[in-house]
């Protein structure tokens, strides 16, 4: 089958997109590439929230795709709204990256005295999200928090222009960009340090993929089936049905992390509400029910 798969154009989102196209191609597949600006792409806003409502780097893509001009999309889950347009469906959920969040700094202003975030008392670090933002001020007040956007090495390279401490990326993205020996020369000389998502809780969906497709289109439907993690699926649908509970975008400090653990999985949410960080935890034999019963937890923190 000859499909058009559309994708943002940025080094990382290539290569995000490269590794199901390339796993479509051994199943037998013909895929060309359809590169899509979208509006998070064309905004130099300073913060995430401040470019518009949630979905601005996936909506031109969403339209293409009910369009008819493309025939599957490949998505950061974690840019998807928590519902898709109708005639849209999730044809796959690949297995996930590393979900954590890792902060690059300069050597030089590392310190050992707080061994979670360890930076030097005053440190500058950038970040564009809200939620990394609250983490960081929540841990770390004495920290000096910036906004900073662009691609990852965009944002790694104004790290030193800008002579910042250190910034907050993903570990995925940092992984699947080394990976493709596209980033080893932009991290040269710098510390890279994953934050514990436990206690650092991630956005939801964080380091998983979306390969979204048009619901009717049932050989597209057959095609991306076998590329789908059910495991990973479960563990997302969690994270996202409590980030729908939170009504949360770009502009919510909202976190959580659904991962297995003996007899089940374990649900940890954290969200910012009136200048408290508030978090909680769930646990079941199964992700679904954990972000009703974790966020009913929350309600009565936050009482």
């Amino acid at each position: 089958m000859k499909l058009t798969l559309g994708t943002r154009g940025s080094a990382l989102a290539l290569t995000q997109s490269g590794t199901i196209a390339a796993a479509l191609e051994r199943a037998g597949h013909e895929v060309e590439f359809a590169i899509i600006k979208t509006a998070g792409d064309r905004s130099d806003a300073p913060a995430f929230g401040s470019i518009g409502a949630q979905g601005v780097f996936v909506r031109e893509i969403e339209q293409a795709l009910l369009a008819g001009e493309i025939d599957l999309a490949v998505h950061s889950f974690k840019d998807l709204p928590t519902r898709s347009p109708d005639g849209l469906a999730i044809g796959a959920v690949p297995a996930r990256e590393d979900p954590a969040d890792v902060l690059v700094a300069e050597p030089a202003s590392l310190a050992a005295a707080d061994g979670f975030l360890p930076l030097r008392e005053g440190a500058r670090v950038g970040t564009a999200s809200a939620r990394r933002q609250a983490w960081l001020r929540h841990l770390r007040p004495d920290l000096v928090v910036e906004p900073l956007r662009g691609n990852v090495p965009t944002r790694i390279r104004r790290l030193r222009e800008r002579r910042l401490d250190a910034i907050v990326l993903a570990s995925a993205g940092i992984r699947r960009l080394r990976a493709a020996n596209g980033l080893e020369e932009e991290l040269d000389g710098l510390a890279v340090l994953e934050l514990d998502p436990g206690r650092f809780v991630p956005a939801p969906a964080q380091g998983a993929l979306a390969v979204q497709c048009r619901r009717a289109d049932e050989g597209v439907a057959a095609a991306l089936a076998p590329l789908d993690d059910a495991a990973t699926r479960a563990a997302v649908a969690a994270e996202r049905e409590a980030l729908a509970r939170a009504e949360g975008g770009c502009d919510v400090a909202f976190g959580a992390y659904c991962r297995p653990i003996d007899g089940g999985f374990r649900l940890l949410v954290m969200l910012e509400r009136a200048g408290r960080v508030l978090t909680t935890a769930a646990e079941g034999a199964a992700p679904d029910g954990l972000a009703a019963a974790a966020w009913a937890r929350l309600d009565a923190e936050a009482r």
